[in-house]
């Protein structure tokens, strides 16, 4: 079976990362615009990395959950919104992340990329190692498109795969948010794992009204029947 997989913020939340939209989304005492947008950053530098100082630090103690390791045990692609890096440290091999990592930063004057575990961070905001010019988080903020080579893959799956399986994402965020309907247009089925109802319920072949890790075990329970 050619599957795909696409994980949102739901996949995550029980390793107790708190999703965006949920009732204790991380949105919940923030506003988006004050903190993950390239505004926001050129404002308040100190403020933006203080904010994902406290994220890193929570995502460090968190562990893959069960799904995370049940879908990288699978043979399947997993696209994914999250920045956490759950995925590859619960052993996914093939993963692509259209939002970015957490665990990767950038520098706005030389332009290099790379890997930074540092938690909690040193200096705030953290200077470039090459050329100690700013740092920012490598991830796809509010108004920012994203990563050209990373979508073009994941539309390149969804329009090749013989079965779409969405994992707890609200549907809301584009152009992620399209890729079920791209799946579906070009013939997949799709299933929907997420205990609330979503734009992409309308045309899930299948609904599994479950957390991810109940959720994911009963998809591949299931899966050789499909």
């Amino acid at each position: 079976m050619n599957l795909v997989v696409l994980t949102g913020a739901g996949v995550s939340a029980e390793s107790g990362i708190p999703t965006f939209r949920g009732k204790e989304g991380l949105w919940k005492n923030f506003k988006p615009e004050e903190l993950a947008t390239p505004e926001a950053f050129r404002k308040n530098p100190k403020l933006v990395w203080e904010w994902y100082d406290w994220r890193r630090q929570l995502i460090s103690k968190a562990q893959p959950n069960k799904a995370h390791k049940l879908l990288a045990q699978i043979d399947a692609v997993i696209i994914t919104q999250n920045v956490d890096g759950l995925h590859q440290r619960a052993g996914a091999k093939k993963v692509i992340e259209l939002h970015g990592n957490i665990w990767r930063v950038r520098c706005t004057s030389c332009g290099k990329e790379y890997e930074n575990y540092e938690v909690p961070l040193r200096e705030i905001p953290p200077k470039c190692k090459f050329c100690n010019g700013l740092l920012r988080p490598a991830v796809v903020w509010f108004g920012e498109s994203l990563p050209m080579d990373a979508l073009e893959e994941a539309e390149r799956l969804a329009k090749s795969c013989e079965v779409f399986l969405v994992v707890g994402t609200s549907g809301v965020v584009y152009p992620a948010g399209l890729l079920p309907f791209v799946a579906k247009q070009h013939g997949a089925k799709v299933v929907e794992i997420n205990p609330e109802s979503t734009p992409i319920s309308e045309i899930a072949d299948i609904v599994i009204r479950e957390k991810a890790t109940v959720g994911v075990e009963k998809f591949i329970q299931t899966m050789l029947n499909l």
